[in-house]
Protein backbone atom coordinates (compact mmCIF):
# COMPACT_ATOMS: atom_id res chain seq x y z
CA UNK A 1 0.00 0.00 0.00
CA UNK A 2 2.84 2.70 0.60
CA UNK A 3 4.49 2.25 -2.94
CA UNK A 4 1.93 4.26 -5.08
CA UNK A 5 1.97 7.26 -2.21
CA UNK A 6 6.09 7.09 -3.16
CA UNK A 7 5.35 7.38 -6.83
CA UNK A 8 2.26 10.14 -6.45
CA UNK A 9 4.38 12.31 -4.30
CA UNK A 10 7.82 12.24 -6.44
CA UNK A 11 5.33 13.65 -9.47
CA UNK A 12 3.33 15.86 -7.56
CA UNK A 13 6.40 17.63 -5.71
CA UNK A 14 8.19 18.16 -9.59
CA UNK A 15 9.62 21.65 -10.61
CA UNK A 16 9.20 21.02 -14.18
CA UNK A 17 9.41 18.81 -16.86
CA UNK A 18 12.54 17.42 -16.54
CA UNK A 19 12.80 17.35 -13.12
CA UNK A 20 9.52 15.55 -12.56
CA UNK A 21 10.24 12.67 -15.31
CA UNK A 22 13.57 12.21 -13.46
CA UNK A 23 11.72 11.50 -10.41
CA UNK A 24 8.88 9.24 -12.05
CA UNK A 25 12.46 7.30 -13.21
CA UNK A 26 13.25 7.53 -9.81
CA UNK A 27 10.13 6.63 -8.60
CA UNK A 28 9.75 3.74 -10.86
CA UNK A 29 12.87 2.38 -9.95
CA UNK A 30 12.20 2.43 -6.28
CA UNK A 31 8.73 0.39 -6.52
CA UNK A 32 10.90 -2.36 -8.74
CA UNK A 33 13.10 -2.69 -5.77
CA UNK A 34 10.45 -2.86 -3.22
CA UNK A 35 8.40 -5.54 -5.44
CA UNK A 36 11.54 -7.49 -5.99
CA UNK A 37 12.65 -7.50 -2.03
CA UNK A 38 9.09 -8.22 -1.26
CA UNK A 39 9.04 -11.30 -3.87
CA UNK A 40 12.38 -12.76 -2.49
CA UNK A 41 10.97 -12.86 0.95
CA UNK A 42 7.69 -14.49 0.32
CA UNK A 43 9.53 -17.13 -1.72
CA UNK A 44 11.90 -17.98 1.25
CA UNK A 45 8.72 -18.33 3.68
CA UNK A 46 7.73 -20.85 1.35
CA UNK A 47 10.72 -22.69 1.43
CA UNK A 48 10.65 -22.55 5.15
CA UNK A 49 7.00 -24.17 5.16
CA UNK A 50 8.42 -26.98 3.06
CA UNK A 51 11.52 -27.66 4.92
CA UNK A 52 9.01 -27.95 8.03
CA UNK A 53 7.20 -30.37 7.01
CA UNK A 54 9.34 -33.09 6.20
CA UNK A 55 8.79 -35.47 8.89
CA UNK A 56 11.28 -38.25 10.30
CA UNK A 57 9.50 -41.54 10.59
CA UNK A 58 9.80 -42.99 14.00
CA UNK A 59 9.58 -46.45 15.21
CA UNK A 60 6.93 -48.52 16.96
CA UNK A 61 8.91 -51.84 17.75
CA UNK A 62 8.56 -52.11 21.90
CA UNK A 63 11.77 -53.17 23.22
CA UNK A 64 10.55 -55.76 26.03
CA UNK A 65 10.96 -54.78 29.81
CA UNK A 66 12.21 -58.17 30.40
CA UNK A 67 14.71 -60.50 28.50
CA UNK A 68 15.85 -63.66 29.32
CA UNK A 69 18.06 -65.96 27.04
CA UNK A 70 16.40 -68.97 27.84
CA UNK A 71 14.66 -69.29 24.10
CA UNK A 72 11.31 -69.25 25.36
CA UNK A 73 9.58 -66.82 22.99
CA UNK A 74 9.49 -63.17 24.21
CA UNK A 75 6.52 -61.98 26.31
CA UNK A 76 4.26 -59.57 23.70
CA UNK A 77 1.90 -58.26 26.15
CA UNK A 78 2.99 -55.65 28.60
CA UNK A 79 -0.08 -55.62 31.18
CA UNK A 80 1.25 -51.89 32.08
CA UNK A 81 0.71 -50.62 28.39
CA UNK A 82 -1.48 -52.94 26.90
CA UNK A 83 -4.74 -52.78 29.28
CA UNK A 84 -6.30 -49.19 28.42
CA UNK A 85 -7.48 -47.33 31.02
CA UNK A 86 -11.34 -47.41 30.61
CA UNK A 87 -11.52 -50.99 31.07
CA UNK A 88 -9.80 -50.61 34.66
CA UNK A 89 -11.96 -48.05 35.32
CA UNK A 90 -15.00 -49.71 34.00
CA UNK A 91 -13.85 -52.30 36.34
CA UNK A 92 -13.22 -49.73 39.34
CA UNK A 93 -9.33 -49.95 39.01
CA UNK A 94 -7.35 -46.64 39.48
CA UNK A 95 -4.76 -46.59 36.32
CA UNK A 96 -2.96 -43.84 38.01
CA UNK A 97 -2.12 -46.68 40.75
CA UNK A 98 -0.08 -48.62 38.03
CA UNK A 99 2.80 -50.69 39.33
CA UNK A 100 5.32 -52.48 36.97
CA UNK A 101 6.87 -55.59 38.17
CA UNK A 102 9.18 -57.53 36.84
CA UNK A 103 10.24 -61.30 37.48
CA UNK A 104 13.76 -62.11 34.85
CA UNK A 105 14.02 -65.85 36.19
CA UNK A 106 17.07 -66.73 33.78
CA UNK A 107 14.92 -69.80 32.84
CA UNK A 108 12.00 -68.05 32.40
CA UNK A 109 10.44 -64.73 32.62
CA UNK A 110 7.17 -62.88 34.04
CA UNK A 111 6.09 -58.74 33.75
CA UNK A 112 3.36 -57.76 35.68
CA UNK A 113 1.48 -55.03 36.66
CA UNK A 114 -0.20 -54.02 39.76
CA UNK A 115 -3.44 -52.13 40.14
CA UNK A 116 -5.84 -50.54 43.24
CA UNK A 117 -9.60 -50.01 43.51
CA UNK A 118 -10.19 -46.65 42.75
CA UNK A 119 -12.91 -46.43 45.61
CA UNK A 120 -13.36 -47.73 48.96
CA UNK A 121 -16.76 -47.38 51.45
CA UNK A 122 -16.07 -49.72 54.41
CA UNK A 123 -19.79 -52.14 54.71
CA UNK A 124 -20.52 -50.81 50.97
CA UNK A 125 -17.40 -51.11 49.23
CA UNK A 126 -14.84 -53.65 48.83
CA UNK A 127 -11.40 -52.91 48.09
CA UNK A 128 -9.31 -55.28 45.98
CA UNK A 129 -5.96 -55.61 44.29
CA UNK A 130 -5.13 -56.23 40.72
CA UNK A 131 -1.98 -58.10 39.48
CA UNK A 132 -1.78 -59.14 35.91
CA UNK A 133 1.52 -61.39 34.69
CA UNK A 134 2.68 -62.18 31.65
CA UNK A 135 5.49 -65.16 31.39
CA UNK A 136 6.42 -67.44 29.03
CA UNK A 137 6.12 -70.64 30.58
CA UNK A 138 3.64 -72.92 28.94
CA UNK A 139 0.21 -73.82 30.04
CA UNK A 140 1.28 -77.24 30.59
CA UNK A 141 4.07 -76.29 32.82
CA UNK A 142 1.99 -74.01 34.51
CA UNK A 143 -1.01 -76.81 35.36
CA UNK A 144 1.96 -79.60 36.45
CA UNK A 145 2.81 -76.76 39.02
CA UNK A 146 -0.82 -76.02 40.66
CA UNK A 147 -2.70 -79.18 39.61
CA UNK A 148 -4.08 -79.30 43.39
CA UNK A 149 -5.67 -75.80 43.48
CA UNK A 150 -6.58 -75.42 39.42
CA UNK A 151 -9.96 -75.96 37.82
CA UNK A 152 -9.93 -76.34 33.55
CA UNK A 153 -12.29 -73.66 31.90
CA UNK A 154 -12.43 -71.19 29.30
CA UNK A 155 -12.92 -67.58 28.55
CA UNK A 156 -14.04 -66.44 25.71
CA UNK A 157 -13.50 -69.46 24.21
CA UNK A 158 -9.78 -69.35 24.84
CA UNK A 159 -7.90 -71.98 27.10
CA UNK A 160 -7.96 -71.11 30.90
CA UNK A 161 -7.46 -72.36 34.42
CA UNK A 162 -8.62 -70.85 37.63
CA UNK A 163 -6.83 -71.17 40.99
CA UNK A 164 -7.66 -71.07 44.04
CA UNK A 165 -4.80 -71.40 46.41
CA UNK A 166 -6.37 -72.31 50.29
CA UNK A 167 -3.54 -70.28 51.86
CA UNK A 168 -4.26 -66.87 50.27
CA UNK A 169 -7.84 -66.78 51.25
CA UNK A 170 -9.85 -64.14 48.94
CA UNK A 171 -7.70 -64.07 46.67
CA UNK A 172 -8.97 -65.67 42.92
CA UNK A 173 -6.64 -66.14 39.81
CA UNK A 174 -7.07 -66.95 36.50
CA UNK A 175 -5.05 -68.12 33.69
CA UNK A 176 -5.19 -67.29 30.34
CA UNK A 177 -3.22 -68.80 27.86
CA UNK A 178 -1.20 -66.88 25.19
CA UNK A 179 1.07 -67.03 22.19
CA UNK A 180 4.01 -66.61 23.99
CA UNK A 181 3.15 -68.78 27.11
CA UNK A 182 0.45 -67.72 29.87
CA UNK A 183 -1.26 -64.54 31.42
CA UNK A 184 -2.13 -64.78 35.06
CA UNK A 185 -5.15 -62.25 35.87
CA UNK A 186 -5.42 -62.28 39.99
CA UNK A 187 -7.55 -60.48 42.49
CA UNK A 188 -7.07 -60.08 46.33
CA UNK A 189 -9.85 -59.05 48.32
CA UNK A 190 -8.87 -56.97 51.04
CA UNK A 191 -11.89 -57.61 54.04
CA UNK A 192 -12.33 -54.51 56.15
CA UNK A 193 -13.69 -56.98 59.00
CA UNK A 194 -12.16 -60.13 60.94
CA UNK A 195 -14.17 -62.44 59.48
CA UNK A 196 -13.36 -65.37 57.28
CA UNK A 197 -14.24 -64.57 53.42
CA UNK A 198 -16.44 -67.42 52.31
CA UNK A 199 -14.74 -69.39 49.35
CA UNK A 200 -17.71 -68.15 46.92
CA UNK A 201 -16.51 -64.84 47.40
CA UNK A 202 -13.37 -65.44 46.21
CA UNK A 203 -13.59 -64.61 42.03
CA UNK A 204 -17.16 -63.16 42.44
CA UNK A 205 -17.79 -60.95 40.05
CA UNK A 206 -14.14 -61.61 38.87
CA UNK A 207 -15.02 -63.01 35.44
CA UNK A 208 -16.56 -59.85 33.81
CA UNK A 209 -12.92 -58.24 34.02
CA UNK A 210 -11.20 -61.43 32.69
CA UNK A 211 -13.66 -61.53 29.74
CA UNK A 212 -12.65 -57.59 29.33
CA UNK A 213 -8.81 -58.36 29.53
CA UNK A 214 -8.93 -61.78 27.33
CA UNK A 215 -9.16 -60.24 23.47
CA UNK A 216 -6.35 -58.21 24.52
CA UNK A 217 -3.78 -61.26 24.83
CA UNK A 218 -2.46 -62.58 21.13
CA UNK A 219 -3.48 -65.88 21.13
Amino acid sequence: MTTPVLASAAISGSGGRVGGCKRVVRAVALLAVLVTVSSGCASGTAASHDSEAVETPTSTTRTPRVVDDSGRPQITFDPCLDIPDEVLVENEYDPRSKESTDYPMGTYSFIGCRFKGTLRIPGVLRRYGLSVLSGNVTMEEEKAKNDHIATESRVNGRRALIELDPEMRGSCAYVLEAEFGIVIVSRTYHADHSQEIPRAEWCAGFDQFVSAVEPLIPS
